[in-house]
């Protein structure tokens, strides 16, 4: 069973899927023939640790290989909590220890047929931030946090809410059962045009209790949440891939305008600009030459960042935040899939570039 709140979890996961589905991450599916790193438990993949199988509910894999590594496969996990619940430090901790087992799964036997490696990363996303704790133990051991409770994200968080509750309106228990959170994650993902089998039968008829006008309604808000997603076809979760130790969720409105810039200018000069003086504040970034309007991408920073930058005077925040731009943000890489090519852009920030909103 799933509560009201796991379910709008399971919902971002799939709008994530779909958000990032050109960022050069292919969504897993099925597990591996040999099960030795993928297994298939009825609907779900577990991922096979050293001590045990790690349930996963998103998991996606780099078309390349870095220099001097492994091959690359992500952990997604996504928390959708009310407002006042940030995403703790248990959550993180698990994170961790997931991705510890499962990096060391790997045993060699004498005559044994050699079998591929993966080194898997973990990225967890939430829509009202994260605890002090959870950010300081992500920092030591490597775990992504990405931040959707900024004003970007504001169209994405009000559709999951309406279909979550139309569903849990529709459920006769508080809870929803897991066929029911199955079939519908299964409905989202391929009307998304992300891999998967369609459903071959109403919602009414996987759950037989259901009226005939609540299936109606539950369909409604089934084929409006798709459609709301793909009004926002320009919309586009870009991952910017700075020289510090977090990644970027670049946000962008215009995929066509950024796309069209960044493909004459894979490398270009950019303006960074911090757009508020709070501690939730949201960061903008464009081109530094031509035509500022061409595109426009935006991000949020660590917490601990935002407060370090806060807890100085007006002065002091304007030298922080030109600190931050210089020390971390000078370089971001972005991957992008494009016709099963990879490319690669660079937005290199220059300190002297630094403007003030």
């Amino acid at each position: 069973m799933a509560t009201a709140q796991a379910l709008r979890g399971y919902l971002l996961e799939e709008a994530l899927a779909w958000l990032l589905r050109n960022s050069g991450y292919s969504l897993i599916t099925q597990g591996d023939k040999d099960g030795s790193e993928i297994v298939q438990r009825r609907n779900t993949l577990h991922v096979v640790g050293r001590g045990a199988e790690h349930q996963v509910d998103a998991l996606g894999e780099f078309p390349f290989t870095p220099a001097f590594s492994l091959p690359i496969r992500l952990f997604l996990e996504a928390k959708f909590y009310d407002k006042n619940r940030t995403c703790g430090l248990d959550v993180v901790r698990n994170a961790h220890g997931v991705i510890s087992d499962v990096n060391q799964n790997f045993t060699y036997g004498s005559g044994s047929r050699p079998r591929r490696r993966y080194h898997y990363s973990y990225a967890l996303f939430s829509t009202s931030g994260f605890s002090k704790s959870a950010q300081q133990f992500a920092l030591a051991h490597q775990i992504s946090l990405i931040d959707l409770s900024g004003d970007s994200f504001t169209w994405l968080r009000e559709h999951i809410h309406t279909l979550a509750y139309a569903l849990s309106a529709a459920s006769p228990g508080q809870n929803i059962p897991k066929r029911i959170v199955s079939w519908v994650r299964t409905f989202v993902r391929l009307s998304l045009e992300s891999p998967g089998e369609a459903p071959g039968e109403s919602f009414a008829l996987i759950d037989e209790r259901l009226s005939a006008p609540a299936d109606e309604a539950v369909q409604d808000a089934l084929n409006n949440f798709v459609q709301g997603l793909n009004g926002h076809g320009e919309a586009e979760l870009l991952i910017g891939f700075p020289a510090a130790p977090f990644i970027l969720p670049l946000h962008t409105s215009n995929r066509k305008g950024f796309l069209d810039y960044a493909t004459r200018n894979p490398v270009h000069p950019v303006r960074i600009r911090r757009t508020a003086d709070h501690g939730g504040s949201e960061w903008a970034l464009t081109p530094r030459d031509g035509d500022a309007d061409s595109y426009r991408l935006t991000f949020t920073l660590p917490q601990h960042i935002e407060n370090w930058i806060v807890s100085a005077g007006e002065d002091g925040k304007r030298r922080r935040s030109a600190a931050i731009k210089a020390d971390f943000l000078s370089n971001i890489t972005i991957y992008r899939m494009k016709h099963s090519a990879l490319n690669v852009y660079q937005l290199m920030y220059e300190p002297t570039e630094l403007r003030r909103r």
